[in-house]
């Protein structure tokens, strides 16, 4: 990896809500169907990656063979300790960094592909972190994307926003439910967006959470 001399790792510190989401996420995965998810986000990617948000490491069983390197930042302490278990047994090569979304500790222009999955929620400056995307990703560099966001129906947008509000930031480790992944994506100056939309769970209950987006956007 090649580090910026200039950017100090940033470290976050939610102790809690990483033991819930550690036990929480792996099961989701097998009964929300969000491993499968996963493989059809990384399918195909190549070269040097960087993982932006890899919590507890789930994403890397699933990168193809065609990585070179992955470079996974994990701010939170507990969920990087799992992520550097998990990375021990992958073919493909990872390296787990501290480091947050807003102060990538990377150089410019040195990844060929991006990856964000569920972590644009519990960012604190969306636009900022977009833009560190962008400085560190070549250009025609490709951001890989899967996150839950707003819903398309006024009334569950109105219990979205109404729990940002309140409580949902603070059960869930800053998590917000009512963010706008699309728009901010073209905000931030993305381009060629191709994107899917899933309800996660596919069935069952709604959660304030199953609205999501599965896609890809490049840095023109």
């Amino acid at each position: 990896m090649s580090p910026r001399t200039d950017v100090s790792p940033i470290t976050v510190h939610h102790p809690l809500f990483a033991r819930f989401y550690a036990r929480f996420s792996v099961a989701a995965d097998k009964s929300a169907g969000i491993a499968g998810i996963r493989a059809e986000l990384l399918a195909s990617l190549s070269g040097r990656v960087i993982e932006i948000g890899a919590g507890n490491g789930l994403n890397f069983p699933h990168y193809p063979a065609t990585v070179g390197e992955v470079v996974a930042l994990e701010p939170e302490g507990s969920l990087r300790a799992l992520a550097l278990r998990a990375a021990d047994g992958t073919g493909v090569p990872v390296e787990v960094v501290p480091g947050v979304a807003e102060a990538l500790p990377v150089d410019s222009e040195s990844f060929d592909a991006a990856v964000m999955s569920l972590v644009l929620c519990s960012v604190r400056d969306v636009p900022r972190a977009l833009r560190e995307v962008r400085r560190v990703l070549r250009p025609g560099g490709e951001l890989r994307f899967f996150e839950h966001g707003l819903a398309r129906t006024a009334g569950a947008a109105r219990v979205q926003r109404a729990l940002d509000r309140t409580v949902w930031p603070r059960l869930f480790g800053g998590c917000h439910t009512a963010r706008d992944t699309v728009a901010a994506l073209e905000d931030a100056g993305f381009r060629g967006i191709r994107y899917e939309r899933l309800r996660v769970p596919e069935r069952g209950i709604a959660a304030p959470t199953s609205p999501c987006v599965l896609g890809v956007a490049h840095n023109p």
